[in-house]
């Protein structure tokens, strides 16, 4: 008898070993997930943003064409998904930005548009390092 109750004490204990096991290794992949899914994120959206800033320093969107409709579509499409994955901080951030791309002017050799470029570049900065910032927290 007391040969059945130790083998059902270490069966329950093994149990509940696999089923924390089985927990924590769930909970790891869901964070591995996350931070994957924010880091394709960021990614497309600076991108994006690059890319379109190369464009609207010739052009402007209103000029459109298909290549920055695109681009556009693109930006949008990060844009959501950082919405849904990343905190309010980098969301803010990515707002600003896509505010500040939005209204971006050709800058046609001007000090004054060269200087709003630059700040552009700066704002870019600083949603790529906040967004480093929470890809390692995750």
């Amino acid at each position: 008898m007391e040969n059945v109750v130790s083998v059902a004490i270490g069966a329950a204990v093994g149990l509940v070993g696999v089923v924390f096991g089985s927990w924590f290794t769930a909970r790891r992949q869901d964070r591995m997930w996350i931070r994957e899914q924010k880091l394709k994120a960021g990614t497309g959206f600076n991108t994006a943003v690059v890319q379109l800033l190369d464009y609207l320093k010739e052009a402007r969107l209103s000029d459109d064409g298909p290549g920055a409709n695109e681009l556009a579509n693109r930006l949008q499409e990060a844009r959501s998904a950082l919405y849904l994955l990343c905190s309010n901080d980098t969301v803010d951030l990515a707002d600003a930005l896509a505010r500040r791309v939005w209204s971006t002017r050709p800058t046609e050799g001007r000090d004054d548009r060269r200087a709003e470029f630059r700040e552009t570049l700066d704002l870019l900065r600083r949603f790529t390092h906040q967004l480093r910032q929470e890809i390692a927290r995750s």
